[in-house]
């Protein structure tokens, strides 16, 4: 889901979260993302966070426009209902920290994703529709493994009552 400059033409724009970094994590203290607006102060995130933390794709943001008309997120007005979750593939695990290998292995039970190489993370965009029990073991069956270690970064009621 990566975007170009040829969004822009598209009608998405870029807004900007701040965030609190803590202990050295994350890596920035500022992450962009691509949404569509939806009014003069809210938008719909277009692509999932990798460090933002209680938002996901498609979750409705207010902004307000700082006087050098860059978009910055102040609240969520709508949740989407879908889940992030990232993941860190292990260097020295078995996947030797690929990225697509996460992804593909997630591609199974319907979860979708994007990879940065930058940070060897991968952020997963959990849709409300998938099992999400099915999400929850690859997950914990994963780390076992010493595939990956996780994190869930914007979740509901029922991913939490997922087994």
């Amino acid at each position: 889901m990566k975007r170009s400059d040829a969004d822009d033409r598209a009608g998405l724009v870029k807004v900007f979260f701040h965030i609190r970094v803590e202990d050295g994590w994350p890596p920035v203290g500022t992450e962009s993302m691509w949404a569509g607006p939806v009014s003069d102060d809210v938008v719909e995130l277009d692509n999932v966070p990798f460090f933002a933390r209680g938002v996901s794709c498609g979750d409705h943001v207010r902004v307000v426009r700082d006087d050098d008309g860059t978009l910055t997120a102040v609240e969520v007005v709508e949740w989407s209902q879908r889940c992030t979750v990232r993941v860190v593939p292990f260097r020295a695990g078995p996947l030797q920290g690929d990225r697509q290998r996460v992804l593909d292995e997630f591609a199974g039970v319907g979860v979708t994703g994007e990879g940065i190489e930058q940070y060897n993370i991968v952020a997963l965009d959990v849709p409300p529709t998938v099992d999400l029990s099915a999400v929850k073991r690859l997950l914990r069956d994963g780390a076992e493994l010493g595939w990956w270690d996780y994190e869930e970064s914007n979740i509901g009621d029922a991913w939490a009552d997922a087994v």
